[in-house]
């Protein structure tokens, strides 16, 4: 069995990673580093966990979230379709049950806005860990004025928190934001799809879903 240390410590997908950082840096996009999948990882593991989801099924949450942004090694844009390609050689050769390479591919091929769409449990998880990662320190220009709207919204973010509610099956993602730098409504229009998105997430987990900046509902 395939757990998730044997892809955090696996050379070629290490190698693949790194690059892909590398390269986004000379892009300009915002910054998907081993502390955004990591994040995403452990955030889709307790999404699952917490909704009371079998242990299997929340590691492989945790292995798809830690693979979502692999593609970016190719192409930023379409990135989860191409990383769900080249994940399938990958963990066809580290032994991985094809069942199990499915739902990999599956997650990490749909959890883009624009072109995604929930297709399972472990899809949902990595959609909304994804999506919930909004902070400042994500923005790697120095510049302010090269700052494009997506960057100027991350940078207005100083605290995010993504809350599971169980026993209510409600998903909050809570977010403070200077307003100084972007208004709340900017944000909201600029991560309009990203937080519907979230919504379908969530409504496929039997949740429903919260969004709460400076400690006003949105959503």
């Amino acid at each position: 069995m395939i757990k998730l240390a044997d892809i955090v410590n696996n050379e070629e997908i290490n190698a693949y990673m790194k690059k892909a950082h590398e390269y986004l840096g000379h892009m300009g996009a915002i910054e998907h580093s081993y502390r955004h999948v990591e994040m995403v990882s452990a955030n889709s593991y307790r999404i699952l966990k917490s909704l009371g989801y079998p242990e299997r099924e929340a590691e492989l949450a945790a292995i798809a979230g830690y693979l979502h942004d692999l593609g970016n090694l190719v192409s930023r844009y379409e990135h989860g379709r191409i990383g769900g390609f080249i994940l399938y050689e990958i963990l066809k050769k580290m032994g991985m049950p094809a069942e199990e390479i499915a739902v990999i591919m599956g997650a990490v091929g749909s959890h883009e806005e624009k072109s995604g769409y929930v297709v399972s449990a472990v899809s949902a998880a990595v959609i909304i860990a994804d999506k919930a990662d909004v902070h400042r320190t994500r923005v790697r220009k120095f510049d302010k004025a090269a700052f494009t709207p997506r960057d100027r919204v991350n940078y207005a973010v100083e605290k995010s928190s993504l809350e599971i509610d169980s026993d209510n099956r409600i998903i909050r993602i809570r977010l403070s934001i200077d307003t100084t730098i972007c208004p709340v409504m900017e944000y909201f229009e600029m991560f309009l799809t990203k937080m519907l998105m979230c919504r379908r997430a969530a409504a496929f987990l039997g949740c429903q879903l919260e969004l709460i900046i400076n400690e006003a509902r949105l959503l």
